[in-house]
């Protein structure tokens, strides 16, 4: 394995951004029992087993009421109410501008809203301490459109860097949770690439992979197909939905209605500062 070291800023950026993936209730599954893909280009349909490891189900994950969100004082979305429950696929999508990044930020404890009601996995986001985000973040997995992986180290190296942050200790451990999730998104024979030596639909891969790590509550991800052709952000779309289909909660900000028709699913719509819900 390679011994170089990331730079500091990257290392900054990578704690700030990662912190948000759950520690297991149990030890990570055996590789004899993850979900390896007939090819590492093939979209991977993960097994609901390796995903879900014995976690509380909560009937609402997220649950907002007349909720107002701020940018610097200034109103971004006002009175937005929404509920979405555990196992959902949920869209969430709008004009460039319209809010969505600011939800996503209000849900991972970035802006404090205000309003009637703001439930994120069992935590009053009107009334968190700051003491209590960092466990907040813990139980959701974040997926980037800029990939924010660290480029100097290797994609297992990335993955590592995540479980000794969240306290992993077992190596052994820790090197069969890297590789199962790797599987589970098509990419175990690349393992000890950069990611410069990796396409984009690789690296997008590899942030869904480092998601996955610690069995989240949630995914949220932030326009995950933004940087990539057609034909690769078809294959993530898969991937997302077949992670959803194990039973995880996901919920996605995009603008690829393209790809939102072939995959429906229950949309939110942002629209002069207020949400609509397709309902389906």
């Amino acid at each position: 394995m390679p011994t170089s070291m990331p730079n500091p800023e990257e290392i900054k950026s990578a704690e700030n951004a990662l912190a948000t993936p759950q520690q297991p209730a149990v030890e990570p599954v055996d590789d004899k029992n993850a979900a390896a893909p007939e090819s590492a280009a093939a979209p991977t349909a993960p097994k609901e087993e390796t995903l879900h490891l014995g976690k509380p189900i909560l009937e609402d994950v997220i649950s907002l009421q007349n909720v107002d969100i701020y940018q610097r004082k200034l109103m971004v979305l006002s009175k937005v109410s929404f509920n979405i429950k555990s196992g959902e696929f949920v869209y969430l999508v709008g004009k460039t501008g319209t809010g969505k990044s600011s939800i996503l930020k209000t849900l991972i404890a970035e802006i404090k809203p205000k309003g009637e009601k703001a439930m994120m996995i069992g935590y009053d986001l009107l009334k968190i301490k700051p003491k209590q985000i960092p466990d907040l973040r813990k139980k959701i997995g974040m997926v980037f459109q800029d990939y924010q992986l660290l480029s100097d180290s290797t994609v297992i190296e990335n993955l590592l860097f995540v479980l000794r942050a969240t306290r992993w200790k077992d190596k052994q451990a820790m090197l069969n949770r890297c590789k199962e999730v790797l599987a589970l998104v098509g990419l175990e024979t690349k393992d000890f690439k950069l990611p410069s030596q990796l396409s984009g639909g690789e690296q997008q891969r590899v942030c869904i992979a480092r998601a996955l790590l610690n069995n989240p509550d949630l995914i949220l991800a932030d326009e995950p197909t933004g940087n990539l052709d057609p034909i690769t952000a078809d294959e993530i779309f898969q991937v997302f939905h077949h992670i959803n289909k194990s039973g995880t909660t996901v919920l996605m900000a995009t603008h690829n209605f393209n790809l939102i028709n072939k995959f429906p699913s229950r949309t939110l719509l942002i629209e002069d500062g207020k949400i609509l819900d397709s309902g389906v």
